[in-house]
């Protein structure tokens, strides 16, 4: 996954970037108003986490800049306020779940993952695309019921195609999702090539069919027929 951590103190913000990128997650973080409201409006993400005081603004406000967007990205609100009021109100501008610290990591995980499965699988773990099967949780997948290798990447990209399936994913798009603000480091996108490459010949020869499509100049179509 794919996650933007707005929280300001630094403790609690060390612990939840080291808990999520230890599970294998790609976390990007803001510590204000100001730096969350540019990341949020730069890129997407699967999930962003949001405290509401933050300095120099309130967290409910980027609930607003969100709407403006029209973005998607999924929204857990973390906070120490614990009334009522401020429950509803977060939720309904458009926070998809509310946890109030403190919290135990483990359950923030588990929100996170259900807002993420709500959002790009009707709530399921296992994604099922013709004769391709994919367990999300258990980062598994199958082909025709046999298990396939995939590295990390490959599996990464295989569920960012799944979750756009049928639609067209730009280069940078797709750089984005894998290497997050890392990707402002890169000389090009020639890795982005390799991986679909790679994960194309898997599928291929675990007797998937060609459902990848290159798009001139632009990016990649993974989808029917």
């Amino acid at each position: 996954m794919k996650i933007l951590v707005i929280e300001d103190e630094p403790a609690l913000l060390e612990s939840i970037l080291a808990y999520f990128t230890g599970e294998g997650n790609i976390c990007e973080h803001a510590s204000d108003f100001a730096a969350a409201n540019e990341k949020i409006s730069l890129y997407s993400y699967d999930c962003i986490l949001l405290d509401l005081g933050l300095p120099g603004g309130e967290g409910l406000e980027l609930l607003t800049r969100l709407k403006q967007l029209k973005k998607r990205d999924g929204v857990l609100i973390i906070s120490a306020r614990h009334s009522l009021d401020d429950k509803l109100a977060g939720l309904d501008l458009g926070a998809d779940d509310y946890l109030v610290k403190p919290f135990h990591l483990s359950e923030l995980k588990a929100r996170v993952s259900a807002i993420v499965r709500r959002k790009n699988f009707d709530g399921d773990n296992v994604i099922m695309f013709h004769e391709i099967t994919v367990d999300v949780s258990a980062m598994k997948i199958r082909v025709k019921g046999n298990p396939v290798s995939l590295t990390k990447k490959e599996f990464d990209l295989l569920v960012y195609f799944l979750s756009n399936r049928n639609k067209v994913v730009t280069k940078n798009a797709m750089a984005e999702h894998l290497w997050g603000d890392e990707m402002d480091l890169l000389d090009d996108f020639d890795f982005i090539y390799t991986h679909v490459k790679n994960l194309r010949k898997k599928l291929l020869e675990a007797g998937a069919a060609d459902y990848l499509r290159s798009v001139y100049g632009i990016g990649y179509k993974f989808g029917d027929l």
